[in-house]
């Protein structure tokens, strides 16, 4: 049986500034929170991927903004992996930490579709991963050309080549 785990990308308080909240926050905060008690049900890992902004950022390290929202709190067993870049995989242990539980398949959530969602999904791609993209747990913001809706469908849309791409309510980790 394959070893799956299931990797929250960015769903930190800074993605939730009153006056800048990432498109359809709640639901995704729901959706995500659906999926983590799904895993810990089936005792599937659950990593845990926080951005390290420099000082100034929403993200910036060791603030409040920092934080992993509390919605969908980390457990003892759960691995947080710091990252600096979009990749979650570029300059950190993630690679390690999957290997260390023989992990082929990941499932992929979180926050920015185009950036860190987007990078993290080819990069796991090219290392060998299988790799689900979870249509309805990603989320950005409206950018000057398109709707924070449309950049994920195009995503959602564009991602297939490197990942099977299924809404929330059809994953099972067991």
């Amino acid at each position: 049986m394959t070893k799956k785990a299931l990797l929250i990308i960015d769903v930190q308080n800074g993605m939730f500034q009153e006056g800048n909240i990432v498109f359809n926050g709640d639901r995704l905060l729901k959706k995500v929170n659906d999926l983590l008690k799904e895993a810990r049900l089936t005792k599937t890992p659950v990593f845990y991927i926080q951005h390290n902004a420099p000082a100034g950022k929403p993200l910036e390290l060791g603030t409040e903004g920092w934080k992993i929202h509390s919605v969908i709190a980390p457990e003892h067993e759960d691995i947080i992996i710091q990252k600096a870049t979009p990749d979650s995989f570029f300059n950190t242990s993630l690679d390690e930490e999957l290997k260390k539980k023989c992990i082929e398949h990941i499932y992929i959530t979180g926050i920015q579709t185009e950036l860190c969602v987007d990078t993290t999904c080819r990069r796991a791609f090219s290392m060998g991963y299988k790799v689900t993209l979870v249509e309805d747990t990603h989320s950005t913001w409206d950018s000057n050309e398109l709707t924070a809706q449309q950049i994920i469908n195009h995503h959602n849309s564009a991602l297939n080549w490197f990942a099977d791409v299924y809404p929330s309510n059809e994953i099972k980790f067991n």
